[in-house]
């Protein structure tokens, strides 16, 4: 995957918690799960049976004693495509601005652009307080997506996982995947807490997996402000590592070789590595957000 070195990023979609201190404070556990095990944990704390909307807050009131958020370095960093060619956190920005013109461009003034927060070790959010252990995550109580970068060399070192570029951008397009959702009105239809094979839980993570893939579809045509596309190029590898890395964070997976060697369906949350695959593939081969609706499939 690469981004066309011409283009001019905007930070703008950048929350940057990292410079500041503060933010190694509470942990909220996770295990690590990164993209597999955080909308069941944060999610349905806000989904209790009050307004979202009433807990959250202006996000500014979210930060730790002593956090700030700072996107000045970000944004002297992160200037063109050729940054994001060079340096992950620019990437990552690239990313963000790309997936975001692409909902866009899909919802029209329906979609409301939100905001990635980077933090490091740890930091407040609309959903409580969140570690690195908690991995990416989106919080609709602020409507933000949070991010550790350091998750992905746990997705590697961990899980196991080949990464790469696109890798980065598949999890980042999965969390904006269930920033839609939120604004759709899809999220009200899962119930807090609820697990197993064809549970709302799973129909809603193979939903952002499949409109993670839709974008991926887009990709190398979503024009940025200067109506050129701010993605060059998307090969097939790339296609094969996030294809590796839905298969690294499904429930099956992840309870057999990181857990206790035995796997149990009735606590499934986020669908089984096959499943995850399927429903990418099925975003990335229509290009189609309607033909991602889980909540319709008779079979997963």
């Amino acid at each position: 995957m690469r981004y066309r070195d011409d283009a001019s990023l905007d930070a703008s979609g950048v929350e940057d918690r990292r410079r500041g201190g503060g933010g190694r404070t509470v942990a909220i556990g996770g295990g690590g799960l990164g993209i597999v095990g955080v909308l069941v944990l944060v999610l349905f704390q806000v989904l209790g049976g009050s307004d979202p909307t009433q807990q959250a807050g202006s996000y500014l009131d979210e930060l730790g004693s002593g956090q700030t958020v700072d996107t000045t370095q970000l944004a002297q960093e992160c200037r063109t495509g050729a940054d994001a060619n060079a340096h992950r956190e620019c990437a990552v920005v690239a990313d963000i601005e790309s997936i975001q013109d692409y909902w866009g461009g899909v919802l029209g003034s329906s979609y409301v652009p939100t905001r990635t927060v980077y933090f490091a070790g740890g930091t407040q959010t609309g959903c409580g307080a969140a570690s690195s252990g908690t991995g990416p995550f989106y919080c609709p109580a602020d409507q933000r997506v949070y991010l550790d970068l350091s998750f992905f060399d746990e997705l590697k070192q961990r899980f196991g996982a080949e990464g790469g570029t696109f890798v980065d951008a598949y999890v980042v397009a999965h969390e904006y995947g269930h920033h839609v959702q939120h604004l759709l009105g899809t999220t009200g239809q899962v119930q807090p807490g609820e697990t197993g094979p064809t549970s709302g839980s799973v129909r809603l993570e193979l939903q952002a997996d499949c409109y993670a893939g839709a974008w991926a579809n887009h990709a190398t045509t979503v024009p940025d402000d200067s109506g050129a596309p701010l993605i060059s190029e998307l090969t097939q590898d790339d296609v094969d590592r996030a294809l590796d890395a839905a298969a690294r964070i499904g429930d099956d997976f992840i309870q057999t070789n990181l857990g206790d060697g035995t796997t149990d369906p009735d606590s499934y949350s986020h669908g089984t590595s096959e499943q995850r695959q399927r429903w990418f593939t099925q975003g990335l081969r229509t290009g189609d957000p309607r033909q991602c609706d889980t909540f319709a499939a008779q079979s997963l």
